[in-house]
């Protein structure tokens, strides 16, 4: 999965008229076409790059609205800006006060009016896109806020207690990467923000009480793990804490001296500031929300939830799909992979019944690499066996390069298998892949080439880092996090190994064939869990039955459903959009069809809704098939 983003930065809106006709079933390997659709008439962008923008005052009038929302972004999400390398704010924390909330809603609204107000008809094609998808997601944002979701502020993989940059969604890199420490300004910035750490977790405290008023509150079973976080944390040693990790190394730059004072200052504001945050935090979690809490998962709990459940679908998917179409599309695709997971056993061997391979795949010991360092060794091996084949796939490769780290420890039990972090703005910091060692007997090699094709390339790193080389886009566009596309792209990236023959094990296809399994799983027991009641148990159980995935991993990716409704949804629903779009183009173009330029295609936007990603190949087969 790719580290998310914030609120107002990275939106969608999906169509809220009624949807066009279904799109007719695309040919092979798509098993189901998917119905985009978008609020308002939308000319598609010419099948190349946008052109530059005439200088007129309607587009002039757009480029300084969208300098000024980009900045407003920037300031409301000061550590995400410090991650992108935007250094303005790297003193601050993001302000979690209802007043905040209400603020940024506000300025939502307004930059909604003024972008409506700017004439379409005068601005280029692709400022009618820009303007387009900002209009989408500031409305997105106001809708959103009607649900009162930001009361539900804590996950295990990332909030005010796992020291997560991009803002308690996803755990962010290790501090090393993820910030840039070079000057004695950045370890100032850094040192304000430790001794200021202790009233943005009293902020989000306050939220969270907010959200016990409104009974807009976690599930139990999942906060139960933050609170055992949160204790570990309050009982670390200052030097481990990752508050202090800057502070163990000093560019040459800065006096001895100054390296003297930082690092007292520092160990005396974990000491007291941190340490009491997490005392703080722990009390709290003990004594007031843990008791609050709902008894089971599904956000059907909380008020209005079958209401906020179906806007974070659309949300989400950028779909016309309702949970109950996205459920039984689910139970399809479970069908159809698991008579390719029979196929593909067969070609091992293996003479017994499914259930009794999945018993082999997690307990053989030839699938496990127990030592870290090895593991991580391999993680890396697997990436390099794949870069010199992007060639076969896009004839335009990123110049960002990426690396393969491992997640922070504090992090990594209750975190996913591996994640990844997009490079920084400004160049500045490369593109990481974040893998997961933590008990390396349960982190078996047949899903090391799925998960690697993910999570580096042709996945996420190629996807966001050409996104950041698009200098003719707006740098919202270039930042956009539309889960349907970021992670469609990741699991289409999954299938790409057979085009350049990485699937040459059948353990290794049979792994691409589980990961894909996961997501069709997603499908049944998001919606499972979120409008049909599924309890924790039931949404594990199936999980089990129908994927070889360790239960480790099971676990956390139950209790990930249950905290982030429909986010899990829109990885299927990506890619199936993004192969019916293949086999669409294939099967118009014939002998004209070019697999590579077809990619390039797809991800020379950066990331869009899908039903803008359909037009625009759309754009480009009709050109392309021309007389």
């Amino acid at each position: 999965m790719r580290a998310r983003t914030t609120l107002l930065a990275l939106l969608v809106l999906t169509a809220c008229a009624q949807p066009p006709p279904p799109v007719a079933p695309a040919p092979p390997p798509c098993p189901a076409a998917i119905v985009t659709t978008a609020p308002t008439p939308f000319v598609p962008t010419p099948a190349t790059l946008p052109p530059s923008a005439p200088d007129t005052p309607a587009e002039r009038a757009l480029a300084r609205l969208f300098a000024e929302a980009w900045d407003d972004t920037m300031r409301e999400q000061p550590t995400w800006a410090s991650s992108l390398g935007d250094r303005r704010f790297n003193d601050r924390w993001p302000d979690m006060t209802e007043a905040a909330s209400a603020r940024r809603t506000a300025h939502a609204i307004d930059f909604l009016a003024r972008a409506n107000a700017i004439d379409g008809h005068d601005l280029s094609s692709g400022s009618q896109l820009n303007r387009e998808i900002f209009m989408r997601h500031c409305a997105l944002e106001v809708e959103e806020s009607a649900f009162g979701l930001q009361y539900m502020g804590l996950s295990p993989s990332g909030a005010a207690q796992a020291l997560s940059p991009t803002d308690g969604v996803q755990a962010a890199a290790t501090l090393e990467t993820e910030f840039r420490f070079e000057t004695l300004r950045d370890y100032e910035d850094w040192l304000r923000r430790i001794e200021t750490y202790a009233e943005y977790v009293a902020q989000t405290i306050d939220l969270l009480r907010t959200g016990i008023k409104k009974r807009i509150v976690q599930p139990r079973v999942v906060m139960e793990r933050i609170a055992r976080q949160v204790d570990r944390l309050t009982a670390a040693p200052v030097e481990q804490s990752e508050f202090f990790a800057p502070f163990t190394r000093f560019p040459a730059s800065i006096p001895d001296t100054e390296r003297a004072r930082l690092t007292v200052a520092a160990k005396r504001a974990i000491a007291t500031r941190v340490a009491g945050a997490y005392r703080a935090l722990g009390t709290f979690l003990a004594k007031e929300y843990l008791p609050a809490c709902s008894p089971e998962v599904g956000i059907w709990q909380v008020p209005r939830g079958d209401e906020a459940y179906a806007f974070l679908v659309r949300k989400e998917t950028t779909s016309a799909l309702s949970p109950a179409e996205i459920h039984a599309l689910g139970e399809r695709e479970v069908a159809r992979i698991h008579d390719e997971m029979l196929a593909t056993m067969a070609k091992t061997g293996f003479a017994g019944t499914l259930k009794e391979f999945f018993v082999k795949l997690r307990t053989d010991p030839r699938f496990f690499i127990k030592d870290p360092n090895a593991l991580l060794a391999a993680y890396r091996a697997t990436a390099k066996r794949i870069d010199p084949l992007l060639v076969k796939l896009f004839t335009r490769l990123p110049r960002i390069p990426y690396g393969v780290e491992p997640i922070p420890a504090n992090i990594a039990p209750d975190t996913t298998t591996a994640y990844y972090e997009d490079p920084s703005e400004d160049g500045s910091r490369a593109g990481m892949y974040f893998v997961n060692l933590y008990k390396p007997e349960s982190r078996p090699t047949w899903e090391m080439m799925a998960l690697t094709l993910h999570e580096s390339v042709p996945g996420h790193h190629l996807q966001s880092a050409l996104a950041h080389e698009l200098g003719d886009l707006p740098a919202f566009r270039r930042n956009m996090d539309f889960t349907a596309f970021t992670e469609g792209w990741g699991l289409y990236a999954e299938s790409l190994g057979d085009d350049v023959g990485l699937y040459d094990d059948p353990y290794a296809k049979f792994g691409q064939l589980a990961y894909e399994m996961w997501r069709a799983l997603r499908l049944v027991i998001d919606t499972g869990m979120h409008t049909m009641k599924w309890d924790r148990q039931k949404a594990i159980d199936y999980f089990l039955a129908n994927d070889p995935k360790e239960p480790l991993d099971v676990a956390n990716e139950i209790d990930r459903y249950a905290i982030d409704p429909g986010q899990a949804l829109a990885y299927k629903i990506g890619e199936l959009k993004m192969k019916e779009l293949r086999a669409r183009a294939a099967a118009k173009l014939g002998p004209k069809f070019d697999l590579r330029e077809l990619h390039d295609v797809m991800l020379e936007q950066g990331a869009v809704p899908l039903d803008v990603l359909e037009k625009h190949v759309d754009a480009w087969i009709a050109t392309k098939s021309g007389p």
